[in-house]
């Protein structure tokens, strides 16, 4: 009786609304986080430099919610810290199979290529935009009913 009630929760319309919430912001991070490198001319300097890391780490904000969505905001944030600073600081290792990895566009795109202090406040930033966000959501979720 336990699991299916736990199999229920999973599956029940909340958790999916809230999946689908989260996919979408990623999806929108994703696609002003590859714009922001491909066309830097349409930001100003500042951000068209730092506006990809900082996404990059909201993305892995609303990944991990979106794989757990009744995670806790403030377990979010912390998971997902660790996570983008455990792979900016892996940038220090050079072995020739992982740079081999690296020069790859899309594994350069999830693990970067060097290690740079500017990228652990970026994280930071972009994770805390981002439970600042989905706290908003949370909310506003919870007024509608």
């Amino acid at each position: 009786m336990k699991n299916r009630i736990k199999r229920e929760k999973l599956f029940n319309g909340d958790m999916v609304r809230k999946r689908r919430i989260y996919l979408f912001l990623v999806i929108i991070i994703i696609l002003t986080g590859l714009a922001s490198r491909s066309y830097p001319g349409l930001f100003p300097h500042f951000l068209a430099q730092y506006l990809g890391d900082t996404l990059w780490a909201a993305t892995a904000y609303f990944v991990l919610c979106a794989v757990f969505p009744s995670i806790k905001i403030q377990t979010a944030g912390f998971i997902s810290l660790l996570f983008s600073f455990f792979i900016e600081i892996s940038q220090l290792y050079h072995a020739p199979w992982i740079d081999s990895v690296r020069a790859n566009r899309f594994a350069a795109l999830i693990l970067g290529a060097g290690f740079l202090w500017s990228d652990l406040i970026c994280y930071t930033a972009g994770i805390l935009f981002a439970v600042l966000i989905d706290a908003a959501l949370r909310r506003f979720g919870k007024r509608l009913g």
